[in-house]
């Protein structure tokens, strides 16, 4: 019998998350039930909303307990299928950081056969590319000549949003941490400026790289920096509340909400959920996209599922340089 190594949530955080959070299980792999298929989990997603899951908070999806398995997506090959839509060597996409998931095949998700790669479907053609191309595109509406402005634009949604604002004929300017990660954003995504939010001059320097100040605005932190972008928004300019990751261990209190009165600013909480029944349209247009050479992605990759705890803490400090991942297999 395989040996499943699984991390389990030992203790809620009482402030910045720690290893002593988590607690790493080993049992036999589990076997599937009639409808259940088995998956060797290759590649796991880390995601800034697993931080949220932590806690025993309501919110739109349930928070983990205390010793259950880590939430999260991965991708992944069939070993052994007791469901007549899958067969053994079908990729697909399974969940929880662990080695090996059973999992109803009803709930399963095939990976397409493309030439893009497997970790791929996790990013870029994933949960954060949608995120990006449903919110940018159906709650930013960006008009050619406007001004698009996404936060942690050097991440797996930030950079997507940027890439797709400028295929939409925008001015593209991204906020991230540090000048490698801005001259990552400029000089390979194609942006046309990126603030260093770590410099210590946040608004007179996206005011510098906005001289027509901002028609939308990607929110993928919050705190400090959306309340920055509140005092240079156009009239009738909209917000994308995507991620309020700057605000996970204490709460922030915005001072500059009256503007979305005097300027008509539309601004919108989105889960990319509420898009599941079109994720085949964004998948092909992003894969197509990929293939023009009009998308460029990048990868942040921590090797074994021991290191699983480490790649995540990296990506909630800013550690991380592109799309988060746990390499399994």
């Amino acid at each position: 019998m395989a040996t499943n190594k699984a991390w389990t949530l030992a203790s809620r955080p009482t402030g910045p998350v720690t290893e002593q959070n988590f607690k790493l299980v080993e049992s036999e792999a589990p076997r599937p039930m009639d409808g259940e298929v088995q998956v060797k989990n290759l590649w796991l997603s880390l995601d800034p909303y697993m931080r949220f899951r932590m806690d025993d908070v309501k919110s739109y999806a349930p928070s983990v307990q205390i010793g259950e398995v880590m939430v999260g997506q991965t991708a992944g090959e069939v070993v052994e299928s007791k469901h007549p839509g899958f067969k053994a060597g079908d990729k697909v996409l399974a969940a929880g950081w662990q080695l090996y998931s059973c999992i109803k095949g009803d709930d399963l998700s095939k990976v397409p056969a493309s030439a893009a790669p497997l970790s791929y479907y996790l990013g870029l053609l994933g949960m954060p590319g949608l995120t990006a191309y449903f919110g940018l595109k159906e709650i930013g509406v960006p008009k050619p000549g406007e001004t698009v402005v996404v936060s942690a634009a050097s991440g797996a949604v930030g950079g997507v949003v940027g890439q797709l604002a400028k295929i939409a004929g925008c001015r593209a300017v991204g906020i991230a941490g540090g000048k490698q990660k801005c001259d990552y954003v400029v000089k390979e995504l194609g942006f046309d400026a990126c603030v260093d939010y770590k410099a210590g001059n946040l608004y007179r320097d996206l005011r510098e790289a906005c001289p027509q100040r901002a028609d939308v605005y990607f929110d993928n932190v919050g705190g400090e920096v959306l309340e920055t972008m509140l005092k240079l928004m156009n009239l009738r300019s909209r917000i994308v509340v995507c991620g309020r990751i700057a605000e996970r261990d204490e709460a922030y209190c915005h001072k500059n909400l009256g503007v979305l009165i005097g300027n008509r600013i539309k601004m919108q909480g989105m889960i990319v959920f509420d898009w599941k029944d079109r994720y085949g349209e964004g998948v092909q247009a992003l894969a197509g996209y990929l293939a023009q050479g009009k998308l460029k992605y990048r990868e942040s990759v921590v090797e074994g599922i021991e290191n699983a705890p480490k790649g995540f803490i990296a990506l909630l400090t800013g550690g991380n340089f592109g799309k988060q991942l746990v390499k399994l297999g």
